[in-house]
């Protein structure tokens, strides 16, 4: 009764006058659950941003999509070793008597694309057919090119004296293609070689023809400008071709009316596989007024397709005119002012696989006329093409010819042998892709660095001259050979049969 007296006795607490606060979260491990933090839907919204739309990014796939075709890249394939040869001899024939030492050679190893040393004279032995090594003195050792080879370059030189008058023709036609009739030289010296023009043709036909051409002074440097137009030389070669077929097909149609045909179809390259879509396009480019490369092509908007006509046709000429209607994408990239070429030159090239094709074989991509070749040759060579296919025999002359052939490249009737054998087999397929570099090639021709030399008593690189001895030192030759059989139960008994060392020592039997 006193407990209950007791428990009455203590009053109730007041009724607080304020606002309750809420219960504290309950605690977890989490150290900040326990901060006093306002609940989410109690904070204000935050402020409305005006932000630009995000543009989705969608890769957008190529027109036409590039495919690898054997045949035109074993023709930049092939032309490696020859390359380098050429670039040899260049060197070679600025030297007087063209005669040149090893020690001056070194100093071209740039121009040759070496970075690293090799031994000049074990590159120089890697084609007999082309270079010979001469010594003069103890140290002293020169190198010229064989008989052969001389007068493969006396022959060229007298070609390209003779072809004069073809190489003007094709300065005046490449003057009329141009925007202003005018180009600078540097960017025409890059097509020298491939146009067949000499390598000095500034200060020779530039000045002997002042009735077609004048050097002009440009800020860039000098120009070669054009001084007078000839109209039959505004005659592009698709346009000739075009009239060829078109006279052709009618003398195979023996037909009095000529009436158009049913289906128009496009009638493509063997080999040549496109799919449904790109072979509408080509159809529908191919359908459009032709643009002929010697015309007005100023009022031309860029990045039209009329612009694109303009374009495939300038560059159709201009391969045209080549001596292997091939050259670099980037020699044809200089070009970009004078022709008004986009940008994206190579891209336009590509989305034509009918008329051209982009080889990637090399150091740089090349671009190939698709008409003027058939299972990697050329349907119609000149005389210095000739000349160059009796070059590229002389480089392929191996060095320790085989037992019974000929020995040397100095003949010119072997040169064309050595040349039909290996056109016969060029169609194969190089499979070492690593091939492009000049440092590659030389070190899988073998060369070797400067370190590699041992000074002996005899001359630097002596072992290098002579194939290796396999025979017991006698003096015999390989046609007093004879070969015998044996009978196999005699030979058990016969020790002879027992292979041995050279010492005489005998090794067990595999």
């Amino acid at each position: 009764m006193e407990a209950k007296l007791l428990l009455l006795s203590f009053p109730s607490p007041p009724a607080p006058h304020h606002h309750t606060l809420p219960p504290p979260p309950p605690k977890s491990l989490f150290l900040g659950a326990s901060l006093p933090l306002r609940p989410l839907a109690a904070s204000p919204p935050p402020p409305l941003r005006l932000l630009r739309p995000r543009l989705a990014v969608v890769a957008q796939a190529a027109a036409v999509k590039r495919r690898k075709e054997v045949p035109f890249d074993n023709v930049i394939q092939r032309d490696k070793k020859l390359k380098l040869v050429l670039k040899l001899r260049n060197i070679l024939v600025s030297s007087p008597d063209r005669v040149m030492s090893l020690r001056d050679l070194g100093r071209f190893r740039r121009d040759l694309g070496l970075t690293r040393k090799r031994r000049l004279i074990a590159l120089l032995k890697r084609f007999p057919g082309v270079f010979e090594i001469v010594e003069e003195g103890v140290y002293s050792l020169r190198f010229r090119l064989t008989p052969a080879a001389e007068r493969l370059y006396l022959d060229e030189l007298y070609l390209r004296n003779e072809s004069e008058g073809v190489a003007v023709t094709k300065l005046r036609k490449l003057l009329m293609m141009s925007l202003d009739k005018r180009i600078l030289i540097e960017r025409i010296a890059h097509l020298k070689n491939d146009l067949g023009l000499p390598p000095n043709f500034k200060d020779t036909i530039c000045l002997r023809y002042p009735q077609y051409f004048r050097i002009v002074r440009m800020d860039r440097g000098p120009a070669l400008e054009l001084t007078e137009w000839d109209p039959e030389l505004a005659v592009s070669a698709a346009e000739v071709a075009e009239e060829e077929n078109r006279a052709r097909e009618t003398e195979e149609r023996n037909l009095i009316i000529d009436r158009p045909l049913k289906f128009n179809r496009v009638k493509l390259p063997k080999g040549l596989k496109v799919s449904r879509g790109e072979a509408r396009r080509i159809t529908q480019f191919r359908e459009m007024p032709y643009i002929s490369p010697y015309a007005d092509f100023s009022h031309l908007r860029s990045g039209s397709a009329e612009k694109e006509k303009h374009a495939c046709g300038v560059v159709h000429e201009i391969l045209s005119m080549t001596l292997e209607k091939r050259t670099l994408v980037d020699h044809l990239t200089h070009f970009r002012e004078e022709f008004r070429f986009s940008q994206s030159l190579r891209g336009m090239i590509i989305r034509h696989p009918d008329m051209f094709y982009v080889s990637l074989k090399g150091d740089r991509d090349s671009v190939f006329l698709r008409e003027a070749y058939k299972n990697s040759q050329l349907i119609e060579k000149s005389h210095l093409v000739l000349l160059k296919e009796k070059m590229r025999a002389l480089v392929m002359v191996p060095r320790f010819p085989r037992r019974g052939g000929p020995r040397t490249g100095e003949e010119t009737e072997g040169a064309n042998g050595a040349a039909q054998r290996f056109n016969e087999g060029s169609d194969t397929e190089d499979e070492d892709d690593d091939f492009s570099d000049m440092e590659d090639l030389i070190g899988e021709l073998g060369g070797k660095s400067d370190n590699d030399y041992r000074w002996g008593d005899g001359w630097v690189g002596e072992s290098d001259a002579l194939p290796p001895d396999f025979g017991d030192g006698d003096d015999s030759s390989s046609e007093d050979v004879e070969v015998t059989t044996k009978d196999p139960a005699n030979s058990a008994k016969d020790d002879s049969s027992v292979p041995v060392f050279p010492d005489g020592r005998q090794r067990e039997r595999w």
